[in-house]
């Protein structure tokens, strides 16, 4: 076993330096001098260079190669899957290349966050086309030699084992019966809404005592503010951020939840986990999941909308709304909008399809940088029936393409997928939820997500991990069943 522990113990030292280079993207987002961006760029792709020469080490293969399989047991084995699937991959792609998109995504992010300020997508569009560039030529590089396209290839990096065509079946399942229900809840009679204004600093104050409820671990973390609400980090040191607006409280408590879901699984993975490469979530699909259904089929659910109204009363004062009931109507509005992070249950996946399409058509060179703007604006009126108004409410709101993140947004659907599907299994598991929910005590649900999900990290697949946790396969039918019986009970269709 010699190899073995020589191996993990190269790898501890990785995942460390990996940390690291998280929190530089961290305070990128949260407290970096705006003028530190050029050099940032250069400090990010300083690191990527180390870690790529890292992953590349000659005596990763060496170790690999002299460790006998048959002699693993599961965790080991795990151990073993995921360091041979890196190391595979990032042989694959040069460090030229690998640090250059180090550099140049680094330069994005502060390009994106200048032209979405401005509403200008012209500003933005010549780094992006230099980053979609080099992220074709690393897509090539893996997918060669596979059966994957490049596109495929880069769906790995966030959910292992899903390609496109299998993502394309499953959102074409899911798309006809949200449109029919999206169509029937915006002819209903709209909820009354919150009314007011709701001091920041009250707003942050709320946003802590909801995390906590959660059972994040503020020892442990932090939660400042960004643009783009995100978590960071694993482990000892798992940090979120949330965002504010006087006008809608509703954006920092619920930005707040679903960010506290995904830095939950990361604190709550076993301890004997930590710095090696079972001890982060096992794919931004799960991750997902986490998220979605602490925000959703928890923070959204009647039950805990009860304890979240108390709390509002006591510290805004009149909010609008006299009773429970309606501050649960409000919470769950369907409404018209533009904002994917800001869209309800009902209408959130079809934000995504868009994304998904086109960045698929963006990788495979069939959609120029130059076309983008246009035809997301042309599918956005087209499957959600008004124009797009302004960049910022378009192909400018999400930073995701800025760093690089093409395959990543499919797994935002994937997540809610794997959400529904855990929520019908800890229903079953826990029948006293609703009671305990009302109180604010979130125990029984975070407890038995730890247990049957976060706890694990990577030591199970994806799909297998869900199917162990639910008793049955993942599928689209829960979470539609799901939507259909809460919101046709709440619009009354």
């Amino acid at each position: 076993m010699s190899a073995y522990q020589d191996l993990l113990a190269f790898q501890r030292e990785t995942e460390a330096l990996q940390q690291v280079s998280g929190r530089l993207g961290w305070d990128q987002e949260t407290v970096m001098p705006r003028g530190a961006a050029a050099q940032r760029g250069e400090e990010m792709a300083a690191m990527e260079g180390v870690l790529h020469a890292r992953r590349t080490d000659p005596r990763v293969g060496d170790w690999l190669a002299g460790i006998d399989d048959a002699a693993l047991d599961t965790v080991a084995a795990a151990q073993m899957r995921h360091i041979r699937r890196a190391h595979d991959r990032a042989t694959r792609v040069p460090a030229r290349l690998s640090a250059e998109l180090a550099r140049v995504t680094s330069l994005a992010q502060g390009a994106w966050a200048e032209a979405r300020a401005a509403d200008d997508f012209q500003r933005f569009a010549p780094i992006l086309a230099e980053v979609i560039r080099l992220r074709q030529e690393e897509g090539a590089a893996l997918a060669e030699g596979t059966d994957y396209t490049p596109y495929d290839a880069m769906i790995q990096d966030y959910e292992p084992g899903a390609s496109a065509a299998f993502l394309e079946n499953l959102f074409g399942a899911l798309r006809p019966r949200l449109v029919s229900l999206r169509e029937k809840l915006l002819g209903a009679p709209t909820p009354k809404g919150l009314s007011g204004t709701f001091d920041v600093a009250q707003q942050l104050a709320l946003s802590e005592t909801i995390a906590k409820a959660f059972g994040y671990d503020l020892a442990r973390g932090r939660i400042d503010r960004a643009v783009h609400p995100f978590s960071s980090g694993s482990g000892q040191d798992v940090r979120i951020t949330t965002r504010t607006d006087a006008e809608n409280p509703f954006d920092c408590v619920y930005s707040t939840i679903h960010e506290v879901g995904h830095a939950c699984y990361e604190q709550n993975i076993h301890s004997d986990f930590l710095l090696t490469p079972l001890g982060a979530g096992v794919s931004m699909g799960v991750h997902e999941s986490q998220s979605r259904i602490y925000e959703n089929q928890i923070g959204r659910s009647r039950a805990f909308c009860e304890y979240l109204y108390r709390q509002m009363r006591d510290r805004f004062g009149d909010i609008g709304v006299d009773s429970a009931d309606a501050f649960y109507a409000a919470v769950n509005t369907v409404h018209r909008d533009y904002i994917r992070t800001e869209a309800d249950e009902v209408q959130y996946n079809l934000h995504v399809l868009i994304r998904f399409d086109l960045e698929r058509q963006l990788i495979s060179g069939d959609l120029p940088v130059a076309d983008l703007e246009q035809a997301w604006n042309e599918r956005f009126e087209a499957d959600f029936g008004y124009p797009v108004n302004k960049p910022s409410n378009g192909c400018l709101q999400d930073v995701h393409w800025s760093v690089g993140l093409f395959g990543y947004f499919p797994t935002y659907t994937l997540g809610n997928v794997y959400a529904g599907s855990l929520h019908e299994a800890l229903l079953r598991d826990v029948p006293q939820l609703d009671e305990q929910l009302m109180r604010g005590d979130t125990s029984g649900a975070t407890g038995w997500l730890r247990e049957n999900v976060q706890q694990h990290g990577g030591l199970y697949e994806p799909r297998e991990l869900i199917t162990l946790a639910c008793g049955k396969a993942p599928s689209e039918a829960p979470l539609l069943d799901y939507l259909e019986a809460k919101f046709g009970a709440i619009y009354g269709v």
